[in-house]
């Protein structure tokens, strides 16, 4: 008989495990199949016999396990009573020999209490006391022999070595010791304790106690053990000391092998070890009579399950030619349902549902019984959509539904919906003719919710882009082609990509040009990290862009896109209102440096009309005296040119005054140009020495000499020195220190900061310092300790320092816990330190010169 299509040889790597055997099966002949069906019954019953079987000897060995766990655990407590008992006369042998070893016993009393002690226990043979010297003080014993008769002279002298070795070794050790066991053959066995007699951590000998092991054993060992158990004490060899003992192999055992082994359980007997321990063997019980009648109920019961194969074997024939029948009608239907993930819909030519699978029912969570014979609207149709499905029903029953399937909404029964894709085929049956429509339902609810997921995040992605206030572009090298373009890049260059090349011109990037690689073997792009694009870091660059009359700031870096194409992407962000608050910033603080020196010098205005009525005066009298002389015609023409010179010499003093203020308070421009230290801090000193005498403070200075030109502006740093040294005054005039302590100090030098070269400028005063609360604020703007001070003096210069990669700090110089004065530092770069002779180069420190 011809295979059926899902069983032939193509397709029967495709079928289950299951479906592979009755796929073997089926293939076998009807007689073999017949002696295949007896022998499985027949190794049913010898796997029950061996199961049977490896029960009984489960049994037996778990009773041999029970035996040999009550035999341990009365061994244990036999050699728990015995190490009790051991114990007990150890602790009191041990009274004695301290009472031994502080002399508290004589001889006869010696004796008295080893005979009570011996009547005590009856396993204690004799008590010898030894002194450190090895001599026996005192010997108790009352059978007057240790050993038996024969071989006595070699036992004397066996046990005359083991004393001397083990006095040897309780005085080293001064621990309680036991020997080994001296065994007699025609005596008893003897085991000595040791006891070390210690005064005073010193030795001063040994009690020697000698037992009888088979006393130990008649007094030590229960009676309720000796009845159940062979008890025996064993020396070292394993040579019996005393009790009793099974031999190992009986008559039984040798007609018997199964029969029951000797159970034994030895251990050592603490705390004399040493060689001594104790084993227990459990008496035999019965051969096992019983075991044996339950094994032969096993085998007739075998016996009778064979004999009733034999009889099933005829019915089973029987029911086989009946299932043959069967197999071919179930046989599609179980491979359909078995090897199908889908969900499977039959229908009839009129749109009856004619089968399900299971894997439908669970999909539309209906059962089978309740989709089977139903027409349209079937119940996994959702209420609203009847309409649209019966007109796709009526294309799928004329065969109008495309191979790509169709997509529509299931109702569960549980009233949750679910996306679906169904595809529909013809049902053809074994004769070549359509009964109906076969289709395949898939669940992509899953899929559509990912994809619906994608599609919003890419949406919100998008809006979030388009609503950035920064340009955004992304272009491919070597290529004209716009690849992305937000709405703030079309709205300034339109969607073309020529923006984004102007950008990355303007910014400076260098471009890659783009080449044509059919005619050259090398790739443009090879040896770019197209793998880590993402983490190199973005390029950044602020450029005018007259098109559009913005700053804009720049970046750009390297990506892959999503085709693998290497791309450079372009944000522009509108920094124009930015630029012009940092040009407003820059006016205002200029503005502020004016009005800083037009307020220094509104404050020494009285000082330097000071200074101009000196000149004034001396050119008034010259004049004066001339014109009076000239009168009384009583003047030479060298005495004329004289007091000429005279009065010209101090209208040029006036004039400089005048002149130095003006530089100063002149509102212009920074410019920095190459100048020298010297120069500014004599500069600044010319105009400080008004405010200076006013307030009757002198000046020490120290300047280093060949200092380099540095590269600053003068006026500013003429500016920050004046403010100092000015607010340096203030403050002893504020102390009203006495004449001697009005001091200010001066030291211009070049030094190291940070490893850096650089000129420092030292300004210290003898004032009364700064609080320490009002450390962290001076540089703050607008905020002074003076009443009349405006706040911005401090704020000014620091920033004045700052323009010119300088530091500047304050720190006041205490005499204990009292301060003594301020000192305000300031330091500008040294532009070449090498430049200045060799003496004055800086070092480590790099002057010690006090000002």
């Amino acid at each position: 008989m011809p295979l059926p299509p899902y069983l032939d040889a193509k397709n029967r790597p495709r079928l289950a495990p299951v479906a592979r055997l009755r796929f073997w099966w089926k293939a076998q002949t009807g007689q073999r199949q017949d002696r295949f069906a007896m022998l499985t019954p027949l190794a049913a019953v010898m796997l029950f016999l061996l199961v049977i079987l490896s029960a009984f000897a489960y049994l037996r060995f778990e009773e041999i396990a029970r035996e040999r766990e009550a035999i341990q655990r009365d061994v244990e407590y036999t050699q728990q009573r015995l190490r009790l008992r051991l114990l007990e006369q150890q602790e009191q042998l041990m009274r004695f020999a301290r009472e031994l070893a502080a002399r508290e016993l004589s001889t006869d009393d010696f004796l008295v209490r080893a005979e009570a002690f011996a009547n005590l226990f009856a396993e204690v043979q004799s008590l010898r006391w030894i002194d450190d010297k090895y001599q026996t003080r005192a010997n108790y014993d009352p059978n007057g022999a240790l050993i038996g008769a024969s071989s006595k002279d070699a036992l004397i002298r066996r046990e005359a070595e083991e004393t001397s070795n083990n006095f040897q070794l309780v005085r080293d050790v001064l621990l309680p010791i036991y020997s080994s066991p001296l065994k007699d053959p025609r005596g008893p066995s003897l085991v000595q304790l040791h006891l070390p007699l210690i005064d005073k951590t010193h030795f001063k000998g040994d009690l020697l106690v000698t037992y009888s092991v088979d006393a130990m054993f008649r007094y030590g060992v229960p009676d309720e053990v000796t009845s159940k158990y062979a008890i025996s004490f064993l020396d070292g060899q394993s040579q019996l000391l005393a009790g009793t003992s099974l031999l190992e192999k009986t008559l039984k055992r040798r007609i018997l092998p199964w029969a029951n082994p000797v159970n034994a359980y030895q251990v050592p007997l603490s705390p004399v070890g040493n060689g001594l321990s104790l084993r227990g063997q459990a008496y035999r019980t019965s051969v096992g009579v019983i075991g044996s009648g339950l094994f032969w109920l096993v085998m007739i019961l075998s016996a009778a399950t064979a004999w009733l194969l034999v009889a099933n074997w005829r019915h089973t024939r029987r029911r086989i030619q009946a299932q043959d029948a069967l197999v071919q009608e179930t046989a599609f239907r179980r491979a359909m349902e078995n090897s199908m993930l889908t969900g499977m819909r039959a229908l009839d030519m009129q749109g009856q549902i004619t089968y399900v699978n299971n894997a439908f029912c669970q999909m539309t969570g209906w059962a089978e019984g309740e989709l089977v014979g139903q027409t349209a609207p079937f119940p996994y149709w959702p209420k609203e959509d009847h309409d649209m499905l019966r007109g796709r029903l009526k294309e799928e029953l004329s065969g109008q539904i495309a191979p790509s399937g169709l997509q529509f909404r299931v109702q569960r029964k549980s009233g949750e919906l679910l996306e679906a894709r169904l595809y529909v085929s013809p049902l053809i049956d074994a004769f070549g003719q359509q009964t109906g429509w076969m289709t395949s339902m898939t669940d992509i609810t899953e899929p559509t919710r990912v994809r619906e997921q994608l599609a919003a995040s890419h949406e919100r992605f998008t809006a979030v882009l388009e609503a950035l206030d920064a340009s955004i572009s992304v272009a491919p090298l070597g290529s004209n082609e716009l690849l992305f373009a937000n709405k703030l890049y079309r709205l300034w260059f339109g969607a073309e990509a020529q923006g984004h090349l102007q950008l990355v011109a303007e910014a400076g990037v260098p471009a890659l040009a783009h080449s044509d690689e059919t005619q050259d073997t090398v790739d443009v792009f090879a040896g770019l990290p197209t793998d880590h694009l993402s983490e190199k870091e973005a390029e950044s660059a602020e450029i005018y862009l007259g098109s559009l009359g913005r700053w804009l700031e720049v970046r750009t870096r390297y990506m892959g896109w999503v085709d693998g194409r290497l791309a450079q992407m372009v944000i522009a962000t509108d920094i124009t209102v930015r630029r012009l608050a940092e040009e407003q910033a820059e006016v205002q603080a200029q503005r502020a440096q004016a009005s800083s020196r037009l307020i220094t010098m509104g404050e020494m205005a009285s000082s330097v009309a000071h200074e101009l009525n000196q000149p004034l005066t001396a050119i008034n009298n010259y004049c004066n005296g001339m014109v009076s002389r000239i009168k009384g015609d009583n003047i030479t023409q060298d005495e004329l040119l004289g007091a000429l010179e005279k009065t010209g010499r101090q209208a040029h003093r006036a004039g400089q005054i005048i002149q130095r203020i003006r530089s100063f308070v002149k509102r212009s421009e920074p410019n920095r140009t190459i100048a020298s230290v010297a120069t500014m801090v004599a500069e600044a000193l010319e105009l400080a020495e008004i405010e200076l005498r006013r307030r009757n403070v002198k000046l020490t200075q120290y300047v280093a000499p060949n200092l380099p030109n540095v590269m600053v502006d003068p006026i500013l740093i003429e500016q920050v020195l004046l403010n100092l040294l000015k607010n340096a005054a203030e403050s002893i005039d504020i102390a009203q220190k006495p004449t001697a302590l009005r001091l200010i100090k001066l030291r211009v030098a070049p030094a190291l900061v940070e490893d850096k070269p650089v000129i420092e400028f030292r300004v210290t005063d003898s004032g009364d310092g700064i609080a320490p609360e009002v450390m962290d604020k001076v540089y703050e703007a607008f905020y002074s300790t003076k009443t009349d001070g405006m706040g911005i003096g401090l704020s000014l210069c620091r920033s004045i320092v700052e323009s010119h990669l300088g530091r500047m700090k304050a720190e006041n110089i205490y005499n204990g816990s009292t301060s003594i004065g301020c000192c305000f530092t300031f330091w500008i770069p040294n532009p070449d330190p090498l430049s200045a002779p060799p003496a004055q180069r800086p070092k480590q420190p790099v002057f010690q010169v006090p000002p």
